[in-house]
This record gives structure tokens, sequence and C-alpha cells, in this order.
């Protein structure tokens, strides 16, 4: 794999967390794509698939954001408690 997962130094909780937040971001940068594409376009049916589609990525971000709040407590500490 890529970006270290296959480094077996990490624990595989520490390798499954490190996949799900770039994960995370990767999601994030494509809602931005979809986003970008949705406003530059003037074809409405394309427009709608494109909202679709973002709209998607959305979903798969919030099953991220949930699989790290169980995975990680004090990530998950710091969605509910910060400054």
């Amino acid at each position: 794999m890529c970006n270290g997962y296959e480094n077996s130094y990490l624990s595989e909780e520490s390798r499954n967390l490190e996949m799900a937040r770039q994960s995370l971001i990767e999601e994030f940068q494509a809602i931005n794509w979809y986003q970008e594409r949705i406003e530059l376009t003037g074809d409405e049916e394309l427009k709608k698939i494109l909202s679709h589609n973002r709209d998607e990525e959305k979903e798969h971000a919030a099953m991220l954001m949930e699989y790290i709040m169980k995975k990680d407590a004090v990530q998950d500490e710091k969605f509910k408690h910060h400054d």
C-alpha cells in the first residue's frame, strides 16, 4: 500500500486510523471538486448529477468521521468539546 500503511512498526489500529483519516481528506477533496464543477456548469442535468455525487461523498465523509470517533476516544472528545 501507499502512505506508509505497510509499515510494520505501526499497530493495526494506527494503520486503520491513518487510512480512515486519509480517506476522509480525499472525500473532502472530492466534495470540493464536485462543488466547483457544479458552480462552473450551466447544464442543469449535469448539475443535478454532480450534486448527487457530491452528496454521496458527504455521506462517505460522515461514515468515516463516525468510524474515527468510535476508534479514537481523544478525537471523539474533541468533536464534542473544544475551544
